[in-house]
């Protein structure tokens, strides 16, 4: 029999989780009502007349398509880029056994913690001085390279889980560790690959202080920051289009992260990869 103790205790576990799913449940209640609703305000409740007109007024080039792919392209290209460079970094970090692996991966460690706004205004001087302000490039470097130590340390754990027999065997039938790297340890740590892009994605897509200090033309703004737009002056804001853009904004992430999973394979990657 449960004691009274252990009976308290997960009643009071049961309220807590209660009490977080609605503080979790409720804006996104409000999100998906407001967006239907012309007259919408901050409180929720059900629109009088269910309308799309919230997402047609949204749905144009200037609002909502030129910022996501703004927001495509800088996180898109953040994404791939850090994961490139990431897989290449933590290989000989994960393989070989060096002096400088624990320095290095201190240094990585202390890279993750080094908050972005105090390092804007050396960069912006630097973004100056290269002529790269208000560029898409400059700044998906940029957001690349802030955000990869995290994955350089991702990387890694998830690449010393791949058995170095398998390389083994292959670098005897001949094969270079380029081979190696790319027909069998990438593949087969596809799941933690996946996971890191993700990672990466979605702190690049809403990401807003960079893009705000280093991209000054509308047309190349992103989401995150064109978002503002529905923030008028003396306080007003237009709750129903706001909530049907927050919408739209957060369709693309959903479905990376659908077609992530689906497509590069879950945790039996490695069925198989090594014999008993």
């Amino acid at each position: 029999m449960t004691s009274p103790s252990h009976r308290v205790m997960k009643t009071a576990s049961n309220a807590v989780l209660l009490l977080v799913t609605l503080m979790f449940a409720l804006p996104l209640m409000w999100l998906l009502l407001a967006s239907f609703d012309t007259r919408a305000t901050l409180s929720i409740k059900l629109p009088e007349i269910f309308s799309l007109q919230n997402f047609t007024d949204v749905m144009t080039p200037e609002t909502a398509f030129t910022p996501l792919l703004n927001s495509l392209i800088l996180a898109g290209g953040c994404a791939l880029i850090t994961v490139t460079v990431s897989v290449l970094a933590a290989y000989p970090l994960s393989r070989y056994k060096m002096r400088v692996n624990k320095p290095f991966l201190y240094g990585v460690l202390f890279g993750t913690g080094l908050p972005i706004t105090a390092m804007m205004v050396p960069v912006y001087a630097v973004f100056v001085a290269f002529n790269l302000i208000d560029s898409l490039v400059g700044t998906t470097l940029f957001l690349a390279a802030t955000s990869l130590p995290i994955a350089i340390y991702m990387t890694k754990n998830f690449m010393d889980s791949v058995p170095i027999s398998i390389e083994e065997a292959a670098w005897m039938d001949g094969a270079s560790m380029l081979t190696t790297l790319t027909h069998i340890v990438i593949p087969l740590m596809r799941p933690g690959l996946a996971v890191v892009f993700i990672f990466v994605f979605i702190g690049a897509w809403g990401n807003f202080f960079v893009p705000f200090v280093l991209l000054l033309s509308p047309g190349k703004l992103p989401a995150a920051v064109s978002i503002f737009s529905f923030f008028g002056q003396y306080g007003s804001v237009a709750y129903g289009q706001l909530a049907a853009f927050s919408l739209l904004y957060s369709l693309p992430v959903i479905t990376l992260y659908v077609f992530v999973s689906r497509v590069l394979g879950g945790s039996s990657a490695m069925a198989g990869a090594v014999k008993g």
